[in-house]
């Protein structure tokens, strides 16, 4: 069964769903990208066997969650997270982020490691922006403070999807879309703000000891398949997956794929627990 609830942390109230076991010997927590929400990770909360818990929850300012101040940080989220697990008293936890998740898992790790046994990095990179991508998140700001935010998600959408799910899942569209459109644009704003200053994490992952499955939708056009290749590399104990049909979104787009890759995970670095 899996349980909508609310905790607090740091004065926020934060929107989360568990997929709860008897054992809670092992916790997946899944991390949303920008500018979405937990609902992404509806079809890996339900493909979770019995023995593992699963955590999908709303980064601050997304979803169900309270924003409280605006000067987003990845290490904000980061710190965030780091509460969530403590609260919770969770153990043997692997952190599965997706594009911005993935940022925030690589620097949840990097701040402190205790209890993080795993990670899954989708579509996602450990470099810093570079002074064009900064130029274009800056842009698209200035897009939605001048009130075009129409503008910027049909851009933004524009990206993310593979040519299957584009002309053969017009529901998932429509979900993700949805989700854009209905965000608070100040948080699109400080999001951006937090993905433009975020730091390069490069240099920390060949301190990374914990298995790493990193997973790429093959027709990714914003984190191109060199990224992916540089992050497996520089992680000794990682191993790379490409889902098809899928672009930035694979968890969504080609669940079934996903999910197998996923499991095949758990089952090989993990079945003890498992």
């Amino acid at each position: 069964m899996i349980i909508e609830k609310k905790l607090e942390i740091n004065g926020l109230q934060v929107q989360y769903k568990i997929k709860e076991s008897a054992q809670n010997d092992l916790t997946l927590i899944f991390i949303h990208g920008f500018p979405f929400d937990l609902t992404i990770w509806e079809n890996q909360l339900k493909s979770l066997p019995e023995n593992v818990q699963g955590i999908a929850y709303d980064i601050r300012g997304f979803g169900g969650s309270e924003s409280g101040h605006s000067y987003f940080s990845i290490d904000l989220f980061a710190a965030d997270l780091n509460d969530l697990i403590k609260i919770l008293e969770l153990k043997n936890v692997i952190l599965c982020g997706v594009s911005m998740g993935g940022y925030i898992a690589l620097r949840t790790l990097q701040r402190a490691s205790e209890n993080i046994v795993g990670l899954i990095l989708c579509d996602t990179n450990a470099s810093a922006d570079t002074n064009e991508a900064k130029l274009k998140r800056f842009a698209s700001i200035e897009q939605i403070t001048q009130g075009a935010k129409k503008e910027f998600a049909e851009a933004f959408l524009k990206n993310i999807f593979s040519d299957k799910t584009a002309q053969t899942n017009q529901a998932t569209i429509d979900h993700i879309t949805n989700l854009v459109y209905n965000t608070n644009d100040s948080a699109i704003c400080s999001a951006q703000l937090a993905l433009a200053s975020r730091t390069d994490s490069t240099s920390f992952l060949a301190q990374v000891e914990i298995p790493v499955l990193v997973m790429r939708g093959a027709e990714d056009v914003l984190m191109p398949r060199e990224q992916a290749e540089m992050l497996h590399h520089q992680l000794k104990n990682s191993h790379i997956v490409n889902i098809d049909n899928a672009g930035h979104l694979p968890n969504v787009e080609n669940p079934a794929a996903f999910n197998a890759e996923m499991m095949t995970f758990l089952s090989q670095f993990y079945k003890d627990l498992v």
